[in-house]
């Protein structure tokens, strides 16, 4: 079972400059199966990524279960990793809030199914109905105006409403300028009210 331990010291600029020299090869070496640069990099990543996983989950225990499912998958799919569409760390905590953010829909999907078998047998008045109709008719109505913006625009949404990043950690997981991260935002969410039809 891996061990995580979260750090709250953040690394030099003399660290961060040999990680990103060191990440990218050491993920090289654990696409060939080089189980001790595993160990490396799993040694100088795993701080950063349980902390970023705690940030969505909040829950240190579910927190740490699937910060060792990222790291099972980093080293099942350390060959998919391609330098030129980004850093190594990027790569590596991107999946970690993909991850992290999948748990969190499993649970809401458990808690949602577990809810709706609670209610079948309660009597529900005409106002509540009326209401949860109209939540589920306003989150259909977001989900299909989401689809409509580019990809950058509903990543960059995505990690600032739903997952509560600022501008600097979001540009610091996707390896871009905080300004484009601004941008996308912006543009996004002008094209958001423009499909939903907000005027105001």
């Amino acid at each position: 079972m891996l061990e995580l331990v979260s750090s709250d010291r953040g690394p030099t600029d003399a660290e961060n400059i040999d990680a990103v020299v060191s990440f990218e090869s050491l993920l090289e070496l654990v696409s060939q199966g080089d189980q001790q640069a595993f160990a490396d990099l799993y040694d100088r990543t795993a701080p950063r990524v349980l902390g970023l996983i705690k940030r969505v989950l909040v829950d240190h225990a579910q927190s740490e279960e699937v910060a060792q499912e990222v790291f099972l998958e980093i080293w099942r799919t350390a060959t998919k990793f391609d330098g030129h569409r980004g850093s190594a760390m990027s790569w590596i905590l991107t999946m970690s809030h993909r991850r992290a953010v999948d748990r969190v829909r499993s649970s809401q999907a458990g808690h949602d199914r577990d809810e709706r078998i609670g209610l079948r047998d309660i009597e529900t008045d005409y106002d509540n109905v009326s209401e949860t109709v109209e939540i589920r008719i306003e989150h259909e109505r977001v989900k299909r105006a989401m689809q409509q913006l580019t990809a950058f625009q509903r990543e960059a949404i995505s990690l600032a409403y739903y997952g509560g990043y600022s501008h600097t950690e979001i540009a610091g997981i996707l390896a871009i300028p905080v300004g484009t991260v601004k941008t996308r935002l912006r543009d996004g969410m002008i094209r958001l009210r423009d499909e939903m039809g907000v005027t105001s």
